[in-house]
């Protein structure tokens, strides 16, 4: 028999168990920075140097970051299912856990590409620094899609979601844009599953199960309930 399409939106709710820390709780707050100086092409004209240096730490934080069994339950689940993940995270934890078919809308903090031509990227494990230069002789910035910038891989994700079978939403506010709008693409016949510690505002989604729990927790619920039902 087939495995049916399996499409999974994650977000920061996901890593957090993994120690990586969110802005959405904290008042604008990332890490101690006002996200705007340095998540925005403003804050990065402003001050390179202070954004470089904010995501070199990220990037540190990361490679120490283990996945947590959430993500290895995700993983798991292609057993069963053809699993996309479509995740809001720029941490490779996914991917670490097993995941094969991982959709990155946000950039990924293990790559880097230059200001003058965005489809110049390359990869980086270790820091930025003002004067690292591109091949094209542009300065190198993370591989990051900042507020205020386009979501390059947003109508790759519409039609992955446009083609679900199944559609899951793990740890995300369904706040940041364009992302928060792709639950509207499922298609209204489907299986739908949202699992967070706070459920977002989701309006009268048909088809919608509510899992309010941790994301490991709400990930171990989730494969019992697709199992069963298979």
């Amino acid at each position: 028999m087939a495995k049916r399409e399996l499409v999974v939106l994650t977000g920061a709710g996901i890593s957090a168990e993994s120690g990586l820390k969110t802005f959405r709780d904290s008042d604008g707050l990332w890490e101690g920075y006002n996200v705007y100086e340095v998540a925005t092409p403003r804050g990065f004209a402003k001050d390179p140097e202070l954004v470089l240096e904010f995501y070199n730490m990220r990037r540190k934080n990361v490679a120490e970051a283990k996945p947590n069994a959430a993500h290895f339950g995700l993983a798991e689940l292609e057993k069963d299912f053809n699993v996309t993940i479509i995740t809001q995270n720029i941490d490779d934890l996914h991917e670490r856990a097993g995941s094969s078919n991982v959709l990155h809308l946000h950039g990924e903090i293990f790559k880097m590409r230059s200001v003058t031509n965005p489809t110049l990227i390359s990869e980086i494990r270790g820091d930025i620094h003002v004067g690292d230069l591109a091949a094209d002789g542009g300065q190198l910035r993370p591989h990051i899609v900042w507020f205020d910038e386009l979501v390059p891989m947003i109508e790759v994700a519409v039609e992955v979601v446009s083609a679900a079978e199944i559609f899951v939403v793990v740890g995300t506010s369904l706040l940041v844009y364009p992302a928060a709008s792709l639950i509207n693409y499922a298609p209204g016949r489907i299986p739908k599953f949202i699992i967070d510690k706070s459920i977002p505002y989701t309006g009268s989604i048909p088809g919608l199960t509510a899992i309010e729990k941790p994301a490991t927790e709400g990930v171990k619920e989730l494969q019992r309930l697709l199992l069963a039902g298979q």
